[in-house]
């Protein structure tokens, strides 16, 4: 039989305590998550038809966009947003790929990004101004593919360039808000980006989670990054 000495009793004590207290961290993040999702799902509402009419007026297509993204343990799922491009933008991605404003240099040209896209609707621009295009994923925090706070969601196609070191993100379920969305978005280069999403999956609590959402606000009427 063996017999644990004090140090490593104390030890393996303060990691199962440690453990513990991630485990009930998550927990309560998951019920707030589901309940301020549905309250904001039931208060939006009306906000929802009228956005939704007004993406359908513009120019007949559908009011929402359906797209496959990277979560949690690198798992794909379904996110959604209201529609801000024309209906043929990922047929016309291709075209613009040379256009890219992301700054190769620096490293950020695994995430495709042009301030000023052609392929976004007159509506889109007001809506991504405003980030009103992400209240959708409302319905994606619900269901647990995401969480209000996190890191944001990519790509297969940008997964599929990724250094190992940059898969840590996936540790926790990918955020409609997170360091990326307060800290200036489209205008940071992959490495802050990068620097960002792994500060956030190491160092993740409800503190945390608390002072980005209360940053979300400020960031949005910056509209700093925002297209």
């Amino acid at each position: 039989m063996t017999t644990l000495t004090k140090p490593t009793a104390r030890a393996a004590s303060t990691a199962l305590a440690s453990t513990l207290a991630a485990s009930a961290d998550n927990a309560i993040k998951r019920i707030y998550d589901f309940l301020a999702a549905l309250i904001g799902i039931i208060l939006l509402t009306p906000l929802w038809i009228v956005v939704a009419l007004l993406v359908r007026l513009n120019d007949g297509g559908p009011a929402f966009f359906k797209q496959e993204r990277v979560g949690l343990d690198g798992t794909t799922f379904t996110m959604l947003k209201f529609r801000t491009m024309r209906v043929d933008a990922e047929e016309l991605k291709a075209s613009l790929i040379e256009a890219n404003e992301a700054d190769a240099s620096a490293g950020n040209s695994i995430m495709f990004k042009m301030a000023n896209d052609p392929r976004i609707t007159r509506i889109g621009a007001f809506l991504r101004k405003t980030s009103i295009d992400e209240l959708p994923q409302l319905f994606n925090v619900l269901r647990g593919d995401m969480s209000l706070v996190g890191p944001r969601p990519p790509l297969p196609s940008e997964v599929a360039q990724y250094e190992p070191r940059v898969m840590g993100k996936f540790a926790v379920r990918p955020g409609i808000t997170g360091l990326w969305q307060i800290s200036g978005r489209s205008n940071l280069s992959w490495d802050e980006t990068v620097h960002l999403d792994l500060s956030y999956a190491q160092h993740r609590s409800l503190t945390l989670d608390t002072w980005i959402a209360l940053q979300t606000i400020p960031a949005i009427l910056r509209h700093e990054g925002a297209y």
